[in-house]
């Protein structure tokens, strides 16, 4: 009896060890990132090229040692997860994020580890990535410094993500103020948009959990429209948006909706300065809040010591080809338009063969896109 109380009071006491230290180094971690995909004229994810575009990246953000990469085809574009850390003194930490159904493709710092596996049945569905992990070991989070960063001479939307309070990193000889990393998926994504023949558009939901918020938006030659959808546990039937929106209005909003769903205000500000380029391009596209279980079934993140709190805020984008769209291509691809075909960028391949638009000029327009993105490697 006397060696069990004694062997209870000192698993007590270890335990309150370990929430001092905990609470004394008041380590708190928040993330946000992004999924991206494009959706057929049923709601189903298409096979694209994730990892094609113009590339973003400033040089000193390394890459997966893959051959061609650009031409890989996915579902899903995991686009700027980073992750910030707050502490009140100095803390060395560990990082290990796996990604189950997708590869690990960019990061910076350089982790220590980067693993990846494969699907040979999946090889020419788009649903071969599997078993992603990356380990970043021994992560020196710096609160009150300020080393050196990485810059380059280009501009690139990366170093937006900087702009928060979030302590300093040191990663080997690397510095940041973020652990950075990018990839691609073979998942479905949780949201699935599909017009109606009423011309509604109608968001149905593939997981368990609620999307707590979901919103169409469409951009019209520089006029915008959105709708907010909330609570979303099953199929429903959206208008298309009036054009009549205001880009600064919804910029504030997005802004106060993702504070409240985790982030801190520079962060939430850093995630829609980071992304306001390519969110609000020309087209259409629905964005929702990924629900935190889906999340962190996607993308399990184990960090040690464990921080007090986490927050994770992941938005989903999916690309929509709706009745515009379709025909500003179309009249383009007649009026050999080769500039606002451009406006599509990435998304054109898609969206022609959801068109069936299998002309030469098609063909040729795709192949100038494809090696205009290709032209630099990355942002120097």
């Amino acid at each position: 009896m006397k060696i069990a109380m004694k062997t209870a009071w000192i698993s007590a006491i270890a335990a309150l060890s370990l929430g001092s230290m905990h609470a004394k180094d008041g380590l708190v971690v928040h993330e946000w990132g992004t999924f991206t995909s494009v959706a057929e004229e049923h709601g189903l994810p298409v096979q694209w090229a994730p990892l094609s575009g113009a590339e973003d990246l400033p040089c000193f953000v390394s890459k997966l040692d893959l051959k061609n990469y650009k031409a890989f085809a996915g579902m899903v574009r995991m686009e700027t997860p980073v992750l910030f850390f707050y502490s009140q003194r100095p803390v060395t930490a560990s990082v290990h994020v796996d990604f189950p159904k997708g590869w690990i493709t960019e990061y910076y710092p350089q982790p220590g580890s980067v693993t990846k596996d494969y699907s040979e049945q999946g090889i020419n569905t788009g649903l071969a990535y599997k078993s992603g992990s990356a380990d970043w070991n021994s992560v020196r989070i710096l609160p009150g410094e300020n080393p050196p960063l990485p810059s380059g001479q280009g501009s690139s939307r990366y170093y937006e993500a900087r702009k928060t309070d979030a302590a300093a990193l040191s990663v080997g000889n690397q510095n940041e103020r973020m652990i950075f990393y990018r990839g691609i998926g073979s998942f479905l994504p949780p949201l699935q948009p599909k017009f109606m023949p009423t011309g509604k558009l109608q968001l149905r939901t593939t997981i368990p959990d609620t999307i707590p918020l979901a919103i169409v938006f469409e951009n019209r030659g520089g006029k915008i429209g959105y709708r907010f959808v909330r609570g979303l546990s099953e199929a429903v039937e959206v208008d298309p948006p009036d054009m009549t929106g205001d880009l600064t209005q919804l910029r504030k909003q997005l802004v106060t909706e993702l504070v409240e769903f985790g982030l801190y205000q520079k962060e939430a500000l850093a995630m829609v300065e980071t992304w306001h380029d390519s969110w609000f391009e020309e087209g259409m596209r629905v964005f929702y809040v990924v629900p935190r279980p889906q999340t962190d079934a996607l993308l399990p993140l184990k960090i040690v010591p464990t921080p007090d709190s986490t927050a994770r805020v992941f938005v989903g984008r999916v690309e929509v080809l709706s009745r515009w769209t379709r025909q500003i291509i179309q009249d383009a691809v007649e009026k050999r338009d080769l500039a606002t075909l451009k406006k599509f960028g990435r998304f054109l391949e898609p969206f022609a063969a959801q068109m069936h638009d299998q002309s030469t000029y098609m063909r040729q327009a795709e192949t100038e896109i494809s090696n205009t993105a290709n032209a630099g490697s990355c942002i120097r």
